[in-house]
C-alpha cells in the first residue's frame, strides 16, 4: 500500500514537470524553427548557423532537464509520503478506530515534525477525548436503560408524529399493551381516553395532562408532558404511569372506615336518646325504667367498647402502644383466659377442650397483649358456635414457634371472606355481630398485636362445620 501511494505520487510530479518542460522546450524549438526558414539568403547565413547551434543546445538542455527534474520528483514524493500522506494515514486509521469502538493510543499518532505533525497530535489529544466523551456518553445511557427497564412506573416516549420510540416493561404490563400497540392513538384509544397529542404539546396550561383509568383489576394514574430537543423545540410527548390501586383500595378503605365508625356510633347513641328521652316524658312503672335503663346502660358499655378499640388501633397505628416484654407459659396463659370465659362457656353449655403439650418452651412477648388475642378468638369461638357445641384448644411447639390452635364445630366462615376478616369493621353477618355485641375490631386488633410480637395469625373455616385458628409466637431462644 504504501509503495503504490509513493508511486503514484512520483508519477504525478514526474508526468507535471514533463508537461511543463516539454511545452517550454517545444516553444522554443518551434520558435527557432521558424527564424531558420527565414534563412534562405546569403546574408542570414550566419543567423542561420547560430540559430541551429542555440537549436542543438536548447534540445540538450531539455533532456538534462527532464533527468534532473526526474530525480527531484522522485525526492519530493518521498518527502510528501513521508511528511503529510503517512501522518494522514495514520490519523484516517486512528478515525477508522473511533468509529469502531476502539482506544486510541496519543503518543502512536505523534511521531512527526513540522505543521502536519502539530495538527495530528493535536487531533490524537482531540480524538482521545472524544473517546472519552463517548465512553462517559455509552456509560449514562447504559445507566438509563438500565433504570428505565426497572422502574415500577411505566415510561412511554412518543415523537411529534405520535410514534413510540421507547417504551419499558412496566408500561406494557400497566396498560396490557402488545407489539401492536405502537402509536399515541392506539394506545390511548385502547384505553378509551380522549385525549390529543397536538393539545399536550402545544396549549398544556389550557388541558388536562393528567389522568385516571381503571385498567382490568388496577388502577393507574398516566401524566401527560412534553419534552423538547436541544435548540429547545417540541420534539414529542411523555406519558409517565403510575400503579395507583394500593393507593385507591387505601382511599375506598379510609371512607368505609369513616363510614362504619359513624354508624357504630349512631346506633347506640340514638338508642340512649331514645329511651332517656321517653322516661323524661313521663312517669313509668319501676320495670319499665329498669328495662329502659339496662338498654341505655348496655348501648352506653358498647360505646365505651368501641371507642375503647378504636383508641387501642390508633395506638398501635401510630407505634405508642405500650408493651412489655416478659417471659411466660404459654399453656398456663391459656388455661387461665379458658377460666375467665368460664360464664359465657357454661351459659351456652359448650364442651371446652385444653391439650398442653409438656415440651412447650415458654415464650418472649408483651403477655397483656396476648393474653387479649387469645380472650378475642375464644369469645368468637364461644360466640359463633351454637349451644353445647364442642371447644378444642391446643398449646404446641413446632420448629421454633409455640402455637396456640383453636377448633370450633361452629357456623363457620364463608370462603369469599376469609381474606377480609382482619379488615376494621369488616363483619361477616353484620347483624348478629351486633347482636353479640361485637363492634368488627376484635381480629384487626388480634393481628396488630401479633405482629408487633413477631407472630402470626392464620383462619381456616368452611360454612356450617366450624373454624380453626391458629396462633404462632415466637419462643424464647
Amino acid at each position: 500500500m504504501k509503495t503504490n501511494i509513493n508511486l503514484k505520487i512520483v508519477i504525478i510530479f514526474f508526468i507535471l514537470g514533463i508537461v511543463l518542460i516539454l511545452g517550454i522546450g517545444a516553444s522554443c524549438i518551434l520558435m527557432l524553427n521558424q527564424i531558420e526558414e527565414l534563412g534562405t539568403t546569403q546574408e542570414n547565413f550566419v543567423l542561420v548557423e547560430s540559430v541551429r547551434n542555440q537549436l542543438s543546445q536548447t534540445k540538450l538542455i531539455i533532456i538534462i532537464a527532464i533527468s534532473v527534474y526526474t530525480v527531484i520528483s522522485i525526492l519530493i514524493g518521498f518527502f510528501v509520503l513521508k511528511a503529510v500522506v503517512s501522518p494522514m494515514k495514520r490519523l484516517i486509521k486512528s478515525a477508522e478506530k473511533i468509529a469502531s469502538g476502539e482506544n486510541v493510543n496519543v503518543k502512536e499518532t505523534s511521531q512527526n515534525t513540522g505543521e502536519v505533525a502539530d495538527l495530528e497530535n493535536a487531533f490524537g489529544i482531540m480524538t482521545n477525548e472524544l473517546n472519552q466523551k463517548l465512553s462517559e456518553v455509552n456509560r449514562q445511557k447504559r445507566q438509563i436503560e438500565t433504570i428505565l427497564l426497572h422502574m415500577t412506573d411505566g415510561i412511554i416516549a412518543f415523537d411529534m408524529d405520535g410514534k413510540v420510540i421507547h417504551i419499558n416493561p412496566a408500561a406494557k404490563e400497566l396498560l396490557g399493551l402488545n407489539d401492536k400497540d405502537n402509536t399515541f392513538e392506539k394506545i390511548f384509544k385502547k384505553l378509551d381516553i380522549d385525549i390529543n397529542i397536538e393539545k399536550i404539546i402545544y396549549l398544556e396550561n389550557w388541558t388536562s395532562s393528567e389522568q385516571r383509568k381503571n385498567v382490568g383489576d388496577k388502577f393507574v394514574n398516566i401524566l401527560f408532558a412534553p419534552f423538547q430537543d436541544e435548540n429547545d423545540r417540541p420534539a414529542g410527548v411523555i406519558a409517565v404511569i403510575q400503579d395507583i390501586t394500593e393507593h385507591v383500595r387505601l382511599d375506598n378503605m379510609r371512607k368505609e372506615f369513616v363510614a362504619d365508625v359513624s354508624h357504630e356510633l349512631k346506633t347506640p347513641i340514638t338508642s340512649i336518646m331514645g329511651y332517656s328521652d321517653t322516661l323524661l316524658e313521663g312517669e313509668y312503672d319501676e320495670d319499665t325504667r329498669v328495662k329502659f335503663l339496662s338498654v341505655i346502660s348496655s348501648e352506653a358499655r358498647r360505646m365505651a367498647r368501641l371507642v375503647t378499640d378504636l383508641l387501642t388501633l390508633s395506638r398501635y397505628d401510630n407505634k405508642k402502644a405500650s408493651k412489655e416484654m416478659t417471659s411466660f407459659d404459654l399453656g398456663e396463659l391459656v388455661k387461665k383466659c379458658i377460666e375467665k370465659l368460664k360464664f359465657e362457656i357454661e351459659k351456652k353449655g359448650h364442651n371446652v377442650e385444653c391439650f398442653v403439650t409438656a415440651s412447650v418452651p415458654p415464650v418472649l412477648a408483651d403477655k397483656d397483649g396476648i393474653e387479649r388475642v387469645v380472650l378475642n378468638i375464644l369469645s368468637n369461638a364461644i360466640k359463633y358456635t351454637p349451644d353445647n357445641g364442642m371447644i378444642k384448644v391446643y398449646v404446641g411447639f413446632v420448629y421454633n414457634d409455640a402455637y396456640i390452635k383453636v377448633i370450633d364445630n361452629g357456623i363457620g366462615i364463608p370462603e369469599e371472606d376469609l381474606d377480609r376478616i382482619f379488615e376494621r369493621f369488616y363483619r361477616v353477618d353484620k347483624a348478629r355481630s351486633r347482636e353479640l355485641g361485637g363492634t368488627g375490631l376484635g381480629l384487626s386488633i388480634a393481628k396488630e398485636i401479633l405482629d408487633k410480637n413477631k407472630g402470626s395469625i392464620d383462619i381456616k373455616s368452611k360454612i356450617r362445620k366450624g373454624t380453626e385458628v391458629v396462633i404462632r409466637i415466637p419462643a424464647k431462644k
